[in-house]
């Protein structure tokens, strides 16, 4: 079962981001049940700071426990890297819950440089593979 909980006012087309995260565990063979939640800066601030030691805002978090997984996503965020890497919010959006799921079911980035490259590669992998 998935689950997108928009706790915002930014309009998010949550059956988009439902049909993302199916496609994605679907071919990763994931079966946990996945809660999606967009949240304020404010509030990701907070468990960003709880759960990394990092007093900032941050676009994703992701959790997994044993048969359930949850993503929790700042759209205001998401909006800012749009314009800051020149993408439009909905492909931003995109990127960021595959790279959410993908630490889900274990991709890592943070310290290895080869295992940051296969991240890339399977997140931009997936962007393809979500579009149609």
């Amino acid at each position: 079962m998935i689950e997108i909980n928009n706790l915002t006012s930014v309009f998010v087309d949550r059956k988009y981001l439902k049909k993302i995260s199916e496609k994605v565990l679907r071919k990763e063979k994931e079966k946990k049940d996945l809660s999606v939640a967009l949240i304020s800066p404010g509030q990701i601030k907070k468990l960003n700071k709880k759960y990394r030691k990092k007093n900032r805002p941050t676009d994703i978090l992701s959790f997994s426990y044993d048969n359930y997984a949850e993503i929790v996503i700042c759209p205001q965020k998401v909006k800012n890297n749009a314009k800051k890497y020149h993408s439009t919010f909905k492909k931003e959006l995109s990127r960021v819950l595959i790279h959410g799921i993908l630490h889900l079911v274990g991709y890592e980035h943070e310290k290895n440089p080869r295992k940051k490259k296969l991240m890339e590669k399977k997140e931009n992998y997936y962007f393809n593979y979500v579009k149609n």
